[in-house]
């Protein structure tokens, strides 16, 4: 049975939820995306397949404006055929041992989507675990970046909840026992 959590942070809620990103209906997704906004595999290929063949012209469309999309950069499209209003598209960095601008490039990659968010007057928003699968990010190192810049957009009122979509119980656990140490298990 899937896992989820949930964590009052000020006035807003933060939910940790096992299970598949395309299927919320959150005024906005975010999508691991590549640099080139090309679509690829694991979250960026499912979001890709889920929202139909207009994401694509719309990717390339940013793309032809900005080049590429750099590490900790965040760009939004509407959602066409996803639950969710629009897909915000942020590239997380690459692990190459920590020591290349890593961390900063990932809590950018959050602070970013959350960003655009904000811009469009979005109240709920979910996240992937960004960077943790194929850019190899280890998960205990990431998460407790990636939670607190969630927390304080929350706790600031940028949004009113995000939700963070984990694949399999195995990260979920990874995930919530972070989020524990980070918050104190103050769950409703």
């Amino acid at each position: 049975m899937p896992q989820s959590a949930s964590f009052a942070l000020g006035p807003g809620t933060l939910r940790l939820i096992e299970g598949d990103i395309t299927l919320d209906d959150a005024d906005a997704i975010v999508n691991a995306a590549n640099a080139a906004l090309a679509g690829g595999g694991g979250v960026d290929g499912a979001i890709h397949r889920a929202a139909g063949p207009k994401l694509p012209a719309a990717c390339r469309e940013i793309i032809a404006q900005i080049g590429h999309l750099p590490a900790g950069g965040a760009v939004i499209t509407p959602g066409f055929e996803l639950p969710a209003r629009f897909i915000i598209h942020t590239v997380g960095p690459i692990w190459r041992g920590g020591n290349q601008g890593e961390p900063e490039a990932l809590r950018s990659a959050y602070a970013a989507s959350l960003a655009r968010a904000a811009e469009n007057n979005l109240s709920t928003i979910a996240f992937p675990a960004v960077s943790t699968g194929v850019y190899g990010y280890p998960v205990e190192l990431a998460a407790p970046i990636a939670l607190g810049t969630m927390a304080e957009a929350l706790m600031a009122g940028a949004v009113a909840e995000i939700r963070l979509y984990l694949h399999g119980r195995h990260a979920f656990d990874l995930w919530r026992c972070a989020a524990d140490d980070l918050f104190g298990e103050i769950t409703r």
